[in-house]
């Protein structure tokens, strides 16, 4: 069996014993029904992962041992910034989660002119909290343990003026390709519209900003949980790790 690995944001120690998070007391007593004595790798979220093992397990909470520093390999060479028009549901969970699995640094949900989701405050801070446990799961899965970051849900053009690195968009009408550009250093944005895709305005308003480049996406139209995890892809294989 795979030793499970479990996300728990503090300031971890070898040879000392911390009891676990809410969440992670969920994941491996009530779910993965772990005991005493049983095997986990910890991270904090900011690089850095440790062997450990269950020395306490209760009824509402559990402890664990940290035995030592592990070395650990796994983020990407790029720094990549995903700036993601909010779609509906399952759409924008699977999105956020294949990013993450493909070394995304940084997330920004965004308000576009095609969003068909309305949110309140108040559920703006349920989706975050959710976005955020997606995240934390993709990390505990995928074997990453820097936890990108997510932002506060902005508009579009509001995020557009503060990027300052390489930002690609897909437009059918482009003339070049991934291939074709280059983003000059490790620092890549990517934005990527909700369902009905970026509005022909704001396509044009980004392509004339200087750091924004226009590129096409093959010959199909693809849903936005497919561009996200295709063109994240392409970007890794092109200048990132994919076949490290």
């Amino acid at each position: 069996m795979r030793i499970p690995r479990i996300y728990l944001p503090l300031d971890l120690t070898a040879k000392k014993t911390f009891e676990l998070s809410e969440h992670a007391f969920q994941h491996t007593v009530k779910v993965l029904r772990m005991k005493q004595d049983a095997k986990l790798v910890l991270f904090d979220g900011k690089g850095n992962e440790y062997s450990a093992v269950l020395v306490q397990v209760n009824k509402k909470n559990a402890f664990v041992n940290i035995e030592k520093k592990l070395n650990t390999d796994t983020e990407s060479n790029l720094s990549i910034h995903l700036g993601l028009g909010i779609s509906k549901g399952d759409r924008m969970d699977f999105a956020i989660q294949k990013a993450v699995e493909l070394g995304v640094t940084e997330i920004t949900p965004l308000f576009t002119e095609h969003c068909v989701v309305n949110l309140d405050e108040k559920r703006i801070q349920k989706r975050l909290q959710h976005w955020q446990g997606i995240i934390v799961s993709a990390c505990e899965q995928s074997g990453r343990s820097v936890l990108p970051a997510l932002n506060k849900i902005i508009k579009l053009n509001e995020w557009s003026d503060a990027v300052d690195s390489t930002c690609f968009i897909l437009d059918p009408l482009a003339t070049s390709t991934l291939n074709q550009v280059s983003p000059g250093n490790n620092k890549i944005c990517l934005v990527i519209g909700p369902e009905g895709g970026l509005s022909s305005n704001e396509i044009s308003e980004l392509k004339n900003k200087e750091n924004f480049h226009a590129v096409k996406f093959g010959p199909r139209i693809l849903r936005t949980e497919t561009a996200t995890l295709s063109v994240i892809t392409a970007i890794q294989l092109l200048w990132g790790d994919l076949l490290r």
